[in-house]
């Protein structure tokens, strides 16, 4: 029998598999693995590699739960809690910037990362301004000058985080300070994706504030900027959802360009890093931008694939504001097929979810009301519905 990462690793395997309703033939189609070796890894019988994991991590939409068990128990708790080791504030502390030190700090900083669509805002942006301070401090010491660079690295991704963090609790103007500051480090690095991400804010922010040419622009000047990276995705997903506010036809080959980068990037080992891309967070733009098309079916069946994806085995929400907004996007769909009571239900269950990004779900909400007092003109559930967003 294998050991107990080996043991965590196969019963992850099973659960997302029985929750996905797949068989273990399903599972060999979709990986190119055979059902027997699946099955003895899944059984215990023999140890999972690294390529199987990814390979079942994102046939099976995983987000990362496989990747992670199948690097073992003491790995996940280190993965887990990695913000709260002494020794690594110590070793900070005594400007310590050898290879271990900044491999356990950016250990740290993706964590963080990954936290950001389920943790507390307030607690988050603490956290990463706690160890913005701390890597700010290394900075200003003599280090060599790699060591220098990925500090800046860490410092900019810390600082993208902020950024957002902040924007979602509706400090606009610390937001903006943030972003210029993370896309300086970027610069200052030479690192093309933090600079991608820089521009993708601007983007974002200015999508949010109804800004859409300017959001065009943001996000083309971030295509340059990116290069290769996966903020080239998203920079893509920004620009159509912006094309699409604006009216503009004929956005399939635009959306057809970022799927075909996508599938020819590798697979994230941390699918929930807010600034990693993977085919799940994908489908989630698709589905914005359909919608606003009006292309329902599409918009539904992207809808309930997110839905569905970003909910554990277990029941347990993954994303909260993916499937937030998945919800309103459902209620859109129900309201165009003439269910007023379903939209409107729905358009308020997708407002409940606890940690969200208030700015853009509200902007969403907002478009899911003008269209269901277009359609419903006068009915009591959409004048309650409107005042629900004035008062919410």
């Amino acid at each position: 029998m294998g050991n107990t990462g080996d043991m965590t690793f196969g019963s992850r395997l099973r659960e997302y598999r029985n929750h996905r309703g797949w068989s273990l033939a399903d599972l060999a189609r979709a990986t190119n693995f055979s059902r027997s070796y699946l099955s003895n890894v899944e059984n215990g019988r023999k140890m999972p590699t690294e390529h199987l994991a990814r390979a079942c991590d994102a046939a099976l939409r995983a987000k990362g739960a496989l990747i992670v068990a199948a690097k073992g128990a003491d790995v996940l708790r280190l993965e887990q809690m990695p913000w709260q080791t002494a020794e690594l504030v110590h070793r900070m502390r005594a400007s310590d910037t050898t290879t271990d030190t900044l491999e356990v700090l950016h250990s740290t900083v993706q964590e963080l990362c990954c936290q950001y669509n389920r943790r507390d805002a307030l607690e988050l942006r603490q956290e990463a301004h706690e160890w913005l301070k701390r890597v700010s401090a290394l900075l200003s010491r003599p280090v060599g000058l790699k060591a220098h660079q990925e500090l800046l690295v860490a410092a900019g991704y810390l600082a993208l985080l902020a950024g957002c963090v902040e924007y979602d609790l509706g400090l606009m103007t610390a937001a903006e300070s943030t972003r210029i500051a993370a896309q300086q480090l970027g610069e200052e690095a030479g690192h093309p994706e933090i600079v991608g991400w820089g521009h993708e804010m601007t983007a974002w922010f200015a999508l949010t504030q109804g800004r859409f040419p300017q959001a065009v622009a943001a996000a083309r000047r971030g295509q340059a900027a990116a290069g290769t990276s996966s903020v080239h995705v998203q920079l893509i997903a920004q620009e159509a959802k912006a094309r699409a506010r604006l009216g503009e036809s004929g956005l399939a080959d635009l959306l057809a360009e970022g799927r075909a980068m996508l599938d020819g990037m590798p697979y994230p080992d941390r699918p929930d890093n807010h600034f990693k891309i993977d085919p799940a967070k994908w489908d989630y733009y698709a589905m914005d931008v359909h919608r606003m098309a009006g292309d329902d079916d599409l918009a539904g069946d992207y809808a309930r694939a997110v839905i569905r994806d970003n909910t554990a085995p277990d029941g347990t929400e993954l994303s909260p504001m993916r499937i937030a907004e998945s919800r309103l996007t459902l209620a859109f769909v129900a309201g165009r097929d003439g269910d007023l009571e379903q939209a409107v239900n729905l358009g308020r269950e997708g407002l409940k979810a606890g940690r969200q990004s208030r700015v853009h779900l509200y902007m969403v909400a907002h478009e899911l009301n003008h269209e269901l007092r277009s359609r419903y003109a006068g009915e009591a559930l959409v004048r309650d519905f409107g005042e629900s967003l004035r008062t919410g």
